[in-house]
């Protein structure tokens, strides 16, 4: 099978080794998606409901330039830095996820790469 390796051009692509998606066949796998404004700074610093929307938002276009919708979403991991901002994170998820519902789990960890970063998102998808 093609394996396609989809890049959002972030600047820890390279040194880490990772793509922002990959997909195999019918199946996109997306990395860790942290709120990363197109000039490389934390978007909306101490905001954890506006920074799910641009993970969500990075996610969806990795998604479909690897040729799938939000729709094919079968499982999100959401981690988070303050498990009491876990229901701002959940609104903001709420309203892409709704009607899609996929298998999701919220999990608080110490900290993620940025020390401002609130909420990192993975996602996984079935392409039908």
């Amino acid at each position: 099978m093609t394996r396609q390796l989809i890049s959002s051009g972030s600047s820890f692509e390279k040194p880490i080794g990772f793509s922002r998606a990959v997909r195999i066949g019918n199946q996109i796998a997306v990395s860790g998606t942290a709120p990363i404004a197109p000039d490389g700074s934390t978007a909306h610093p101490g905001d954890a409901y506006e920074q799910t929307k641009v993970c969500l938002s990075i996610i969806k276009s990795a998604i479909e330039r690897a040729g799938g919708t939000m729709d094919n979403v079968i499982r999100t991991r959401v981690y988070v830095t303050d498990i009491s901002e876990w229901e701002e994170v959940a609104r903001a998820h709420g309203e892409m996820f709704s009607e899609i519902r996929p298998a999701c789990t919220f999990v608080e960890v110490k900290g993620l790469i940025g020390a401002d970063w609130l909420v990192e998102i993975e996602a996984d998808c079935v392409v039908e």
